[in-house]
């Protein structure tokens, strides 16, 4: 299959959050932006399908070494020749598309984080990594935008951690600081088996606070010269934060059916962000 075409079916295909931030891209960054999420994806899946240890390790290896014939030979995975493509074009970091295989090997090596600052480098590797690729092909000019996309991509994990959080510990993973559960009296059995509780309410919105703050403080490092080229990862950011803000208004109902924003909101999201960098309107 022709390389473009297979990387672009599969981030058609996940129609994730990320797939309309895309939308209004030019093509050459629209198609670089696929390659990254399609690699993105595929390490990820490594992992997270079936329970072969020794095979997912192997796997994360072989995907090493195709992402070093991807900077310095020739790579065979057709993700991995449209990602060749998008590092001849664009400034896309090697060492942060290292950082993402890193961050999903995590996923083999732990199942829980005593803490938040423990939790920190695995936020890093698997989201603020993807944010500093991304901005290279958006483009800037001043360099808080790498501040930018490490807060944003935390605050992007965060959101996720809190909306997933029975799906993960069903799988073994629990991802909120175990010193945070054991302040308010939630146990990882409460998470997996849907235990909504006053407990589990106050969890998240500790939880939602400290999100909270991360969006902030990207929004606040956000370079204002910056924001006509960064309106693809404003997409991202502002459709997450629908995400938690949804959360919150269920206040915290994340058992059972996952929630999510409707495609109807993410495509005003998507329009408006737009609009704000073409016309400078006021923010929502």
């Amino acid at each position: 299959m022709n390389p473009a075409k297979f990387v672009s079916r599969l981030t058609r295909k996940s129609r994730s959050n990320f797939f309309y931030a895309f939308l209004c891209l030019p093509r050459p960054q629209r198609e670089a932006l696929y390659a990254v999420y399609a690699f993105c994806r595929i390490v990820d899946d490594a992992v997270d399908i079936g329970q072969d240890r020794a095979a997912q390790r192997k796997e994360l290896e072989r995907w090493r070494a195709e992402l070093a014939q991807v900077f310095e030979g020739s790579p065979e995975h057709p993700a991995a020749q449209r990602l060749q493509e998008a590092v001849k074009i664009f400034a896309i970091p090697r060492e942060a598309l290292n950082e993402i295989i890193a961050g999903v090997e995590m996923d083999l090596d732990r199942s829980t984080y005593g803490t938040f600052d423990d939790l920190c480098p695995y936020c890093y590797r698997v989201a603020s990594a993807v944010g500093l690729c991304c901005i290279e092909i958006f483009g800037y000019t001043d360099v808080r935008a790498r501040e930018y996309a490490v807060n944003l991509g935390v605050a992007l994990q965060l959101t996720n951690i809190m909306r997933d959080v029975q799906t993960d510990a069903r799988a073994g993973r629990v991802y909120l600081p175990q010193e945070d559960l054991a302040r308010f009296g939630v146990t990882a059995d409460d998470l997996a088996a849907g235990r909504y509780t006053p407990d589990f309410v106050r969890l998240m919105e500790y939880e939602a606070a400290r999100t909270h703050a991360y969006y902030e403080r990207a929004w606040a490092a956000l370079p204002r010269a910056d924001r006509r080229t960064l309106f693809a990862a404003e997409i991202m950011g502002r459709t997450y934060f629908a995400l938690l803000e949804t959360i919150e208004r269920r206040r915290f109902r994340v058992f059972g059916k996952r929630v999510s924003v409707p495609t109807p909101r993410k495509l005003g999201i998507a329009l408006s962000c737009w609009a704000r960098s073409r016309w400078g309107e006021k923010r929502a």
